[in-house]
Order: structure tokens, then C-alpha cells, then sequence
């Protein structure tokens, strides 16, 4: 992955994930915030050991190329694949203190859902990571503002944002509120699908679904 250091982005959105497949739910929410925040690229970042979970069910290489199918249809969106490098659990703090060296005049989104949100505070180095990024989070439409606030802890409630026009240029912290229409559908559930034998090719991109057909994958 490069980008050239003479044009170098004013805005990276990151999303993170197993992406066991990657699907709909994570691509086109990721890239209509993105586009909505403002970013020049959307970083797509497979874990190779997500530190909650116990494994995965395609390996690396196999999750790192339906990934890489998903941007040669989208010159904005990049794979970054340096989490599939470790041999260690992929901490967010560790790929963001990596992205944020590289690009250092650059603003870093990292897009969450509210499940992430709301167990924030137990993330590795959580705090550590507001000083890196902003947090864009993608909430369903019409979700209480009231009772997110209620929610939160006093430390996350102090940085929520709600209006676009609020956020402060190239500073970090900032908890800006994203109401994204939601794909109702999961790795887990598409997995589950294929493994029955039932059609899920309406939650994948194509070159995904033939992908996964043709290495048998989730069988």
C-alpha cells in the first residue's frame, strides 16, 4: 500500500474487522461515512488475530484477498494489510500509532458501530487512541440522542458530536455521530447461510461471492 507523499490525504476513514467475509454491511455504510466526513481514502484493515475473538473461519490470505477484490472496484479504498503481518493480537492503538506515523498532517476517522461505542472504555489503550483519531459512529436513523448521552460515561459524553459542522479541523478526540442507514446482515449470519446451502449473493460484491464459491469457503 502506498500513497504518494506529494499529495498526501487531508483525511484517512479506517474501518477495522475480521471480514470473514467482508460484505455489504461493512462496505457500503463504511464508504458512504466516509464520503460524508469528507476522507480521500478509506483504509480497509483485516485483523489477523482479533484480540476478542478465537479465530477465524477463511485464514489470512484468504480474508486479505476478498478484501483486495472489494478495492479494485474502488479507487478511494485500500487495503491495508499490515495488521496480517503480526503475530501478535492486532490492538487498534498499535495500527493507528503506525498510520498516524506515516501520514502525520493527516486526520484519522476510525468508523465504529454503537456496540463499539459503547464498550469503548474497555479497548486496549483506549484512551490513547482519542489522542490518535476522531471516532465516526454509525447509528441507526432516529436513535435517541438522550439515550446515547445516558449511556456513556461523562468522559465519552464530553466529546460527542452531532453536527458535521461542529467538528474542529485536524483535531483529535472528537466523537462525531453518523446516522447510517444499516445492512442488516453479519459475517456470522453469511456464513451460516452458505453453510445451509442458502443464497447470499444479495450480501456480497460479486467478485466476493465468486471468490468464496470458488475456494469452497463457509462450506
Amino acid at each position: 500500500m502506498s500513497i504518494t507523499k506529494q499529495n498526501p490525504p487531508k483525511i484517512i476513514a479506517v474501518l477495522g474487522g475480521t471480514f470473514d467475509p467482508i460484505h455489504l454491511g461493512h462496505t457500503l455504510p463504511a464508504q458512504e461515512t466516509a464520503k460524508w466526513i469528507g476522507a480521500e481514502k478509506l483504509f480497509l484493515i483485516p485483523a489477523h488475530i482479533p484480540p476478542h475473538k478465537l479465530g477465524t473461519h477463511a485464514n489470512a490470505k484468504q480474508r486479505a484477498e476478498m478484501v483486495s477484490l472489494i478495492c479494485a472496484n474502488n479507487d478511494n479504498v485500500m487495503l491495508d494489510s499490515r495488521e496480517l503481518n503480526r503475530h501478535t493480537p492486532s490492538f487498534t492503538v498499535d495500527t493507528l500509532n503506525e498510520i498516524k506515523a506515516e501520514h502525520p498532517n493527516t486526520s484519522l476517522y476510525f468508523i465504529m458501530g454503537m456496540d463499539s461505542l459503547l464498550t469503548f472504555t474497555t479497548w486496549h489503550c483506549w484512551q490513547e487512541i482519542l489522542t490518535l483519531c476522531n471516532l465516526v459512529v454509525n447509528i441507526r436513523p432516529g436513535y435517541s440522542h438522550l439515550e446515547l448521552e445516558d449511556t456513556l460515561t461523562p468522559e465519552l459524553n464530553a466529546r460527542l458530536i452531532f453536527n458535521l459542522t461542529d467538528l474542529q479541523p485536524q483535531k483529535s478526540g472528537q466523537i462525531v455521530i453518523h446516522e447510517s442507514k444499516p445492512v442488516n446482515i453479519s459475517s456470522t449470519e453469511i456464513r451460516a447461510r452458505i453453510k445451509s446451502g442458502l443464497d447470499c449473493s444479495q450480501y456480497l460484491e460479486k467478485p466476493v461471492f465468486d471468490f468464496i464459491k470458488q475456494h469452497k469457503l463457509y462450506n
